[in-house]
């Protein structure tokens, strides 16, 4: 079976590494895959790990053709990539007579919709979140002219498609409510974003005294680092003997001054920077994670891939409810809580509760259960393999 994979993003990047290669390695076992993504021209100068990455596709039998991203001027940048990631998709649909294209999210989805108007080839949205929505949140106007293009061609690729995957539980409901898709909705699948649960495992920890609450990953953008260093704060009063353990890349002046403001010790913290490798060993030295993200409407198809990562290491999560289908495993399956309010009753009210948590001792095998149940990568690929079946069996009628 051969499938064209577009990504918009980058091989280079981390994100592209955890949540596209991670699948394809593991997928190319009985499929051949041609890849397309748009690589950054700071991320292409790093030689060593571009080198890494090529090596590693070649060993699977992926073929990779990176393009370059443009950035600026931004629609104009972006038509440009289109239409290069178009032409190339559709020279390669033709060439090798594929019969599958599989894109992820929506600027992949253009170039995936021109190739199956003008090939007939099967097209799989990913469709990871509802992006115009995530735009509209973060500023755009309801009524403004890039948001209303943005939702007619999300409207093009459901109907288009002919299987969508969905992050999230929660968002299905919302797409099928959909009034073009009445009586038209294509299959839908839930795959979240899984993590390697080989790499993310629960590991020898050292003796040591106090509590460890760790950070992990960005601070700005849809994430909450006000609220979350106001959580800090209460806690340090609860438990002097906390540290807490960030792990962040870029971000570390906004973090300081966050938690200056927010008035916790500046002893008290750890701030660092890691590579993809590293993350495993810092988690490892957590004893639980507090993160809060927006909880607004298209953080409903949203699903935080540090959420499988924390919980594979064994790691319980204070977070908050609003987001996808997060408040639903932490409570559920008993491994963290989901604050409904970020008033400082509530907060105090969740600490309390995942101190006790991070007190069971099993706790930890909980959340690796948990882990194992919504976010293992081996049932990722599983399910995207059964796609690709069914996919490929409409071929062979």
């Amino acid at each position: 079976m051969k499938i064209l994979y577009l990504s918009y993003d980058g091989m280079l990047e981390p994100l592209g590494q955890s949540q596209v290669l991670a699948y394809l390695k593991l997928l190319s076992s009985n499929s051949g895959f041609y890849l397309i993504s748009f690589e950054k021209t700071e991320d292409w100068v790093g030689v060593e790990n571009r080198e890494r990455i090529v090596r590693d596709l070649s060993d699977c039998g992926i073929v990779w053709y990176p393009l370059r991203y443009h950035k600026w001027p931004s629609a104009l940048a972006t038509s440009y990539d289109i239409l290069c990631g178009a032409c190339l998709g559709l020279w390669l649909v033709l060439r090798h007579r594929i019969f599958i294209v599989h894109a992820r999210s929506y600027v992949a989805s253009v170039m995936a919709i021109i190739i199956k108007r003008l090939t007939g080839v099967k097209y799989l949205f990913d469709m990871r979140g509802f992006w115009a929505d995530e735009k509209l949140d973060g500023g755009w106007a309801s009524q403004g002219f890039m948001y209303r293009v943005a939702k007619g061609f999300e409207r093009r690729f459901l109907l288009g498609a002919d299987h969508v995957v969905s992050l999230t539980h929660a968002a299905v409901p919302i797409i099928r409510a959909f009034p073009y898709l009445k009586d038209r909705a294509p299959p839908i699948t839930v795959i979240p974003t899984c993590a390697d649960l080989v790499r993310f495992k629960p590991m020898p920890r050292n003796p040591r005294r106090g509590l460890v609450i760790g950070y992990l990953g960005t601070a700005g953008n849809w994430y909450l680092f006000e609220e979350t260093a106001s959580c800090f704060a209460a806690l340090i009063e609860m438990r002097p003997d906390t540290k807490f353990l960030i792990v962040n890349r870029g971000e570390h002046a906004y973090i300081n001054e966050r938690l200056t403001v927010a008035g916790v010790p500046r002893q008290a913290v750890e701030l660092t920077a890691a590579t993809p490798a590293e993350i495993p060993s810092l988690i490892a030295r957590m004893d639980a994670s507090i993160f809060f993200i927006k909880p607004v409407f298209s953080k409903q198809g949203s699903a935080a891939t540090k959420l499988a990562e924390l919980l594979g290491c064994g790691v319980p999560c204070l977070s908050n409810a609003g987001v996808g289908d997060m408040a639903e495993v932490l409570e559920n399956e008993n491994v963290g809580v989901a604050l409904r309010s970020f008033d400082r009753a509530a907060m105090v009210t969740g600490l309390n509760q995942l101190l006790t948590l991070v007190a069971d001792p099993t706790t930890k095998g909980r959340c690796v259960a948990a882990a194992q149940m919504h976010f293992s990568l081996d049932e990722g690929v599983k399910r995207y393999r059964e796609i690709y079946e069914q996919l490929g069996n409409k071929k062979a009628k």
